[in-house]
């Protein structure tokens, strides 16, 4: 019984070399991964140069404008006429309001829902 432990135990040469296999199998695939890396990166337009970059402007960086936005109204029904469907309604555009005041939320509120205010009371 000793002596079948100590082949159990003993470093096995079919076993080295299936390991080295499967090693030299993993370079192999790593180094044709990266070959074809390469080719694929050969095959991509250069990088543009610093003249090819967008610039800004003459007049300089945009501002930021602030305002208001409502949305267009939904056409009102005529009597005895039947309602428009969503695709006989046109795209839904926005325009200007003429209330220039901004929203706030109500005193005490955060104004989302969970964030931890008191709420409106």
């Amino acid at each position: 019984m000793d002596t079948a432990m100590t082949q159990l135990a003993a470093p096995s040469g079919l076993m080295s070399l299936v390991l080295f296999v499967v090693a030299v199998g993993v370079l192999a695939l790593l180094g044709g991964g990266f070959w074809i890396n390469s080719r694929i990166k050969d095959r991509e337009p250069p990088r543009p140069s610093a003249e090819e970059q967008p610039h800004l402007p003459p007049e300089g960086a945009t501002r930021e404008i602030q305002e208001n936005r409502e949305p267009d109204e939904i056409p009102q029904t005529p009597k005895g006429g039947r309602a428009l469907t969503p695709y006989e309604l046109h795209n839904m555009h926005t325009r200007t309001s003429e209330n220039k005041d901004r929203p706030r939320w109500s005193k005490g509120s955060s104004g989302s829902f969970g964030g931890g205010g008191l709420g409106a009371h």
